[in-house]
């Protein structure tokens, strides 16, 4: 018998076969309840990217829709089948349906996934021991000419910039590949030197974080039907990145970084374009 597989990436499920919409939820229920209520039941198919649940338009019956989108389009399509036309939670039966219009406004490229979501995500399938990141280097490369786009500094800013190599290593399936990131801002040369350390440590851990994305990007997994893991990873032939005995090693402090993870939320709420399969 052929075994099922899926491949999986590193990246935002933009396809719309990935998510499914769920209505006819009744309105006796809190937003909160049945959020946590789906969540328990569609997690159980699968990693989930993101699970909205919206109040139904003024127009309608009262009550909420729900929209889950997966990693996966094969546990996608289990999870609509398996769950279509049942009560789950409450005591009317829910309609399920899977999104099949293509969506064509990331047709040249998907974006990537927060660092937050990557290490969902492998956690998910790999275990928290499965995987492990150790930083290569992270340096200032603010005088660097030769380290690819710049943003206008204009008159009064001076343009802070670092660039990391994070290493990401799978013992399990003894895969590592490595990633790299940059991240640069302008601050203002007239603030005061206690600002100016706190942007270069917030710009070294972004630098970090970034790289730790480009090195999962370059990870696939492949989930079998029986549950099991396999991982292949891509690398470019022409990226050339240095060995361990890296100078200019620069020491990443522990500061906050919860300005930078909710812009990544921002960035990832993206809009929903969907028509259902209203066949079945």
């Amino acid at each position: 018998m052929e075994l099922e597989a899926d491949i999986i990436e590193f990246r935002v499920p933009n396809e719309n076969n990935k998510t499914i919409f769920i209505w006819d939820i009744q309105p006796s229920f809190t937003e909160d309840y049945i959020y946590e209520s789906l969540w328990s039941v569609y997690s159980a198919f699968g990693a989930l990217y993101l699970l909205k649940v919206c109040p139904n338009a003024s127009v309608a019956a009262p009550g909420f829709y729900a929209l889950v989108k997966f990693y996966s389009a094969v546990q996608a399509s289990k999870a609509q089948r398996a769950t279509d036309k049942q009560c789950l939670f409450q005591d009317v039966p829910l309609k399920v349906r899977l999104s099949t219009k293509q969506n064509t406004t990331f047709r040249s490229g998907s974006q990537s996934l927060s660092h937050a979501k990557c290490q969902d995500l492998a956690n998910h399938y790999l275990g928290y021991n499965g995987w492990s990141t150790h930083i290569i280097t992270v340096k200032d490369i603010s005088k660097c000419t030769d380290v690819g786009w710049s943003m206008d500094t204009g008159s009064q800013g001076e343009l802070l910039k670092y660039g990391s190599i994070v290493e990401l290593t799978l013992p399990q399936h003894g895969v590592s590949c490595r990633g790299v990131g940059v991240a640069e801002e302008v601050v203002d040369r007239e603030k005061g030197l206690e600002e100016k350390l706190w942007k270069r440590g917030k710009l070294m851990r972004w630098a970090k974080d970034k790289a730790v994305i480009s090195a999962f990007e370059k990870v696939l997994l492949i989930v079998l039907g029986n549950g099991k893991v396999a991982v292949e990873c891509r690398i470019d032939p022409e990226e050339i990145l240095p060995d361990e005995n890296v100078e200019g090693v620069v020491q990443v402090n522990e500061i906050s970084w919860s300005d930078f993870e909710a812009a990544a939320a921002e960035e990832e709420d993206l809009p929903w374009n969907f028509t259902m399969d209203l066949s079945h």
